[in-house]
């Protein structure tokens, strides 16, 4: 009897050896979808993207494309070759991620910019200013994300979170592994006066061994400071989970839990799927892989179903198959009330992108920086339950989310051009974030070895 199967649209990609573009289509059997592709040089390629429920086929929010306002490069070799962005991208930008300097504090297996080593000078705060000018003219509502390498082993991060906000940029994020604010919180005080309102940190589990694996060194002390000095210097933190198979999938829960436990200073969870790109180039085992399916469904099996798959919806900014979110009001007792309606509801009629793009804009500004009401003090207690239910809302929400970067193996460029997170080279070109960290299995990419040069005053 021939095997069950479904071929999806037909799409295309690249070659994970030469980085050519070769078409490419998603293959569903047996609850797995797998990104299936040829290279006329170098052969055949079939990656895992996609296991179990909810089913690849329903996963789904359509958008109508719009293209970005401000292009930089024309549409003429085709995607993934013309980024900066180019005409053909269908998404506007909602986050900007701008490298600060390319050291570490850290050696990681898996970076995403392979950080560290021998690496040119950092960029000096006039290069920094024109380069933000030059995002803010681009991407004038954007949410900005400073990045490296470790932004905070430069002493003068503040002072470029300051020329951020002097720039027009009203969220201001640092995306850190924590060592300095652990050691040093009057950094996390000179950092929010300087106007960071977020800390993407980095924190992949509660045992010090998923630290030692991921990370090289116990840091699960070392990321509780970091929350510590980060939440009482103001700053809104979002704990970021790379996720290894065999390594912490198995902790997913837990990093949930402690998330809540640590409410309302710790504001979100961003489960990400680890990818192979940057440091960690080599073709993976499907075993090394993990998918969204799989995050949603074991965040419901290891909170006992506290956290239901089927609370998680598509996201309206990116493309659907990147990622997932829900939203969760943290009770006094610790327990998860579920705020976001859940697919049983979602709405299957075509959305503007860039209506999609000013939402989600919107909602990290006010979700990932600390609460307002908590800073200010509380109000007077409330009179009923209704009342305490609102007041409660205010600060004690939790935004659990998932995002899965795309490597050479997994690129679907049909999801490149829904991307809304842009990184900002050097030479002042958004590329979309996955993009500008492919990374061929040799090590050679498209865009980070190709825009070093230093933008022009």
């Amino acid at each position: 009897m021939p095997r069950e199967f479904d071929l999806t649209a037909a799409t295309a990609s690249v070659c994970p050896v030469c980085l050519r573009r070769i078409p490419a289509r998603n293959v569903t059997q047996g609850g797995e979808t797998r990104l299936v592709k040829t290279c006329p040089e170098h052969g055949e390629f079939s990656t895992p993207v996609w296991r179990g429920e909810p089913a690849f086929s329903a996963w789904s929010r359509p958008k109508t494309p719009s293209c970005p306002p401000v292009t930089a490069t024309d549409a003429a070799k085709g995607c993934p070759f013309d980024c900066g962005l180019c005409p053909d991208h269908n998404q506007h930008t909602c986050t900007t991620l701008v490298e600060v300097t390319w050291r570490c504090d850290l050696g990681c297996e898996f970076c995403f910019a392979s950080a560290g080593g021998p690496v040119r000078p950092d960029p000096s705060l006039a290069e920094l200013d024109t380069l933000l000018a030059r995002v803010h003219s681009a991407a004038p509502t954007c949410n900005l994300q400073l990045s490296g390498g470790e932004p905070a082993v430069r002493d003068d991060l503040p002072e470029i979170a300051a020329l951020a906000k002097r720039r027009g940029f009203g969220f201001v994020q640092i995306n850190t592994n924590g060592l300095r604010v652990a050691r040093h919180p009057e950094f996390a005080h000179r950092l929010a006066n300087g106007g960071v309102d977020s800390a993407f940190l980095q924190f992949d589990g509660t045992r010090d061994e998923i630290f030692r694996t991921i990370r090289g060194r116990a840091l699960v002390e070392t990321k509780l400071r970091a929350i510590e000095n980060l939440v009482g210097a103001g700053i809104g933190v979002v704990l970021v989970p790379t996720v290894v198979p065999g390594v912490n999938d198995d902790n997913l829960g837990e990093i949930l839990h402690l998330a809540a436990s640590l409410s309302p200073g710790v504001r979100g969870v961003h489960f990400q799927p680890v990818s192979y790109f940057g440091r960690y180039p080599q073709h993976p085992a499907d075993s090394m892989r993990i998918t969204l399916p799989e995050i949603m469904a074991g965040l419901e099996a290891q909170t006992s179903g506290a956290v239901k798959a089927n609370d998680f919806l598509p996201p309206g900014c990116e493309h659907a198959r990147c990622s997932f979110h829900g939203n969760y009001l943290v009770m006094e007792d610790g327990s998860l009330k579920r705020l976001s309606a859940g697919r049983e509801s979602c709405c299957c009629t075509p959305q503007p992108a860039a209506e999609g793009a000013e939402n989600s804009r919107a909602f990290v500004k006010r979700q990932w920086a600390a609460p307002q009401a908590t800073a200010a003090g509380q109000p007077d207690a409330p009179q009923d339950d209704l009342d305490a239910f609102i007041l409660r809302a205010k600060t004690h929400i939790l935004a659990v989310s998932g995002m899965a970067f795309q490597d050479a193996w997994t690129l679907d460029l049909e999801r490149l051009r829904g991307c809304c997170i842009h990184v900002a080279a050097p030479d002042g070109r958004l590329v979309p974030f996955c993009a500008y960290n492919l990374t061929a299995d040799d090590g050679a990419t498209l865009y980070r070895e190709t825009t070093h040069a230093t933008p022009a005053s």
